[in-house]
């Protein structure tokens, strides 16, 4: 009897410390604790547009061609009471190939923005928030058909926008509005043949009649490659669904300089309409509108003696680009 005591009693403590143990190792085991939720948010998207048109032995004619454009769009948030990071950066680049032409680009940006915001209570749409925004492009720009003298260049021009101002953010809506009444525009233009030229509104060289030859200059100062202005900027989007699964974006940006022109707006205005087939299949039909009085057009000129021929400014003009493509796009984290 003493021994089927001894027995039970045995088994009973066995039992308990298993228990035990498996309690410990639950309380301690990192893999089994709920994760924190994260207090950063993100995109990833890539897309590529293709369209092409053949022509064989066609009798009313007709020149083939196929045009490539890439996409990217990225973007980390990070959201925790009453402060916010949104970070955002957008890549293009197209080509477009037609038979007895060059391969010619269609599209090249780099665009980068940053923006943190603070507001003093959680109920509020309104942030105290500065921006940052870098843009410029891939590789060289041309006044097709002549590739002889690139019209741009990587970083010939970028622009670095730096201010402090209020922002409306709707989450519900999906539409940001910012407001700075102090923004210091930066043009980079670190080409110093482009420099020369006073391109992108840098201050261009200087120079001087050659005293041995009337007829050629000596380049007394180069040009200047950095250009600061001070003013105000205005940015705002918005997206929104108007109809089941047909998006329409538009981003704006006005800016004018506080001592240069005060009042001479610079704009750049893009939309776009978004129509979903489905996870991977999209439309899309979009414009973009850019006025800057500092870019100067270029025109092609033949001196009539020499035959020679050379770019020169025609002054600055409304900029539009038409985009219509059918493509793929991958979301991934």
């Amino acid at each position: 009897m003493k021994l089927l005591r001894s027995t039970l009693l045995l088994l009973l403590l066995l039992s308990a410390s298993s228990n035990f143990a498996q309690i410990i190792q639950t309380t301690l085991s990192p893999n089994q604790a709920p994760k924190p939720p994260s207090n950063w948010s993100k995109k990833n998207q890539l897309g590529f547009d293709i369209s092409e048109i053949a022509f064989v032995n066609w009798s009313a004619g007709g020149t083939s061609s196929i045009s490539g454009l890439f996409k990217g769009e990225f973007g980390r948030t990070y959201a925790r009471k009453n402060h916010k990071w949104v970070n955002e950066l957008i890549v293009k680049y197209g080509l477009n190939k037609q038979d007895g032409t060059e391969l010619r680009k269609t599209d090249d940006a780099l665009q980068f923005n940053s923006t943190y915001g603070f507001r003093k209570d959680t109920a509020s749409n309104w942030y105290y928030s500065s921006k940052l925004n870098f843009n410029t492009q891939f590789t060289n720009g041309y006044n097709y058909p002549n590739r002889d003298v690139a019209i741009s260049k990587p970083f010939a021009p970028a622009y670095i926008f730096l201010g402090a101002g209020a922002e409306n953010a709707n989450k519900a809506k999906n539409r940001v509005f910012y407001f700075s009444p102090i923004t210091l525009k930066t043009t980079l233009v670190l080409d110093q043949y482009l420099a020369n030229q006073g391109s992108f509104g840098v201050k261009k060289a200087i120079y001087a009649p050659d005293p041995l030859d009337p007829t050629q200059q000596i380049l007394i100062e180069e040009g200047q490659k950095v250009k600061a202005e001070f003013g105000i900027l205005f940015t705002a989007y918005m997206k929104n669904e108007i109809y089941k699964n047909v998006f329409y974006e538009n981003r704006l940006s006005l800016y004018t300089d506080y001592l240069n022109k005060f009042g001479n707006v610079d704009i750049d205005y893009d939309t776009r309409l978004d129509l979903v087939v489905n996870a991977y299949v999209k439309a899309n039909i979009g414009v973009h509108l850019i006025y800057d009085d500092d870019i100067k057009t270029k025109k092609d000129v033949v001196d009539p003696t020499t035959g020679t021929k050379s770019q020169v400014n025609d002054g600055p003009r409304m900029q539009l680009r038409q985009v219509l493509g059918v493509g793929l796009v991958y979301a991934f984290k």
